[in-house]
């Protein structure tokens, strides 16, 4: 079998386009894979790297996934070391190449992987401070809330799904109501070096709240984004204490990991981090000085399928549990899903609230999400279980690699 083109899409999205690939092979089969750039600003990039990693792949045999990962890692000068656009599209190329043998074989991608360690996957109601059902579905869009008051009701629609854990941002927001578009535009800049005291109040009565809505059974994630330095994080996280957070998200930038080790011993809170990083090489020093309780590798930015479980076993090793991050579409999700369903050190699936969004239903052929219990079950479909709608192919731009 070889691979005889590629189609590079860029379509739809809920937070900003998704870009996908399709590989085809010269006994008719494809795969879908994508680039987990579905959000800030990098879309666009991370279509253009696509498009430049297709050309080096024709003529390869799909089933050849570490000669094809390892082709783009040394042969291409970018691929070491080269950041997150990078390996975003040495992803989603290695996932369409997983989805192609599974569906050759006529089995699930966990198959292949040695099989299920997990029978279901318990899930999060992910990023609540964007709102939930009840407001998402009304106006088919996220919005961000400010008042303790809406983060003790958007908990309360997520618990109703079913849902026993959720993850929130209490940062994200400012403390007066602004345009949406200005605060994306300049996200985190209301606190820098010192916590302000009326800030540090809101952002702990958000969470406060939402604890009041779950109850002593809920798991709380608190997602900051990197948007906190070290020490104003590690002063939130010690304020954080009495509410029993599950794991802090991010507290700040990945860049530098011995920051984790002054956030956890002053703030006192499990940590986890891994979105923003890119193969198991920016994994290394956090796993070695064990500062992070939970790993999130992204495995549409994290060089796809073919990495991401290298990292998870390297993880195992030093007892760090894993939550894949997912934030973008519907192939992304089904990826992860069939990675988590293999893993022994699986903690929670990541259900993003844009996945509620008209968007992100229409972008796949089929649709999936959690029971009513909150655990999602693994598409047991050929391949990773998930390809691009017809409406998203037919409607999105698209670049043919031959």
């Amino acid at each position: 079998m070889k691979i005889t083109s590629v189609d590079c899409y860029k379509s739809g999205g809920a937070l900003s386009p998704f870009i996908t690939v399709r590989v085809n092979t010269d006994e008719g089969i494809s795969g879908f894979g994508e680039a987990g750039l579905a959000y800030g600003n990098c879309a666009e990039a991370a279509f253009g790297q696509c498009q430049d990693f297709a050309k080096l792949v024709i003529g390869y045999d799909p089933f050849d996934t570490e000669k094809i990962w390892e082709h783009l890692h040394r042969h291409t000068f970018w691929g070491m070391n080269g950041g997150i656009v990078i390996s975003s599209a040495m992803a989603a190329i290695d996932t369409a190449c997983w989805d192609i043998k599974g569906k050759a074989m006529g089995l699930p991608v966990y198959k292949l992987l040695g099989g299920k360690t997990n029978e279901k996957l318990r899930a999060y109601a992910s990023q609540l401070q964007f709102g939930w059902r009840t407001l998402i579905e009304k106006e088919d869009r996220l919005q961000l809330l400010y008042d303790p008051q809406e983060y003790y009701d958007v908990v309360k629609d997520a618990v109703k799904d079913g849902y026993d854990a959720v993850k929130i941002d209490p940062v994200f927001a400012p403390l007066d109501r602004k345009d949406e578009k200005a605060v994306f535009a300049t996200q985190g800049n209301q606190v820098r070096g010192c916590y302000r005291e009326h800030d540090l109040k809101r952002s702990v009565e958000r969470i406060a709240a939402a604890r009041e809505a779950g109850g002593d059974d809920l798991d709380i994630i608190v997602e900051i984004h990197s948007l906190l330095d070290a020490n104003t994080s590690a002063e939130l996280a010690a304020a954080l204490q009495p509410y029993r957070i599950m794991y802090m998200e991010e507290p700040t930038k990945p860049d530098n990991p011995n920051l984790f080790k002054h956030i956890k011993e002053k703030g006192g809170l499990p940590l986890a981090t891994g979105e923003r990083s890119s193969t198991r090489w920016q994994f290394r020093q956090f796993m070695e000085d064990r500062t992070l309780n939970v790993i999130q590798p992204d495995l549409a930015n994290t060089g796809g399928i073919t990495e991401t479980k290298k990292i998870c076993d390297m993880a195992q090793v030093y007892d760090i549990g894993v939550q894949i991050h997912v934030c973008g579409g519907p192939i992304a999700t089904a990826a992860a899903l069939q990675v988590e369903a293999t893993i022994p050190n699986f903690v929670i699936h990541e259900e993003h609230n844009a996945n509620l969004t008209s968007a992100w239903k229409k972008a796949g052929k089929y649709f999936y999400t959690p029971d009513e219990n909150g655990f999602y079950h693994v598409p047991e479909l050929p391949g990773i279980g998930q390809e691009m709608s017809e409406e998203a192919m037919e409607t999105g731009t698209c670049v043919t690699i031959k």
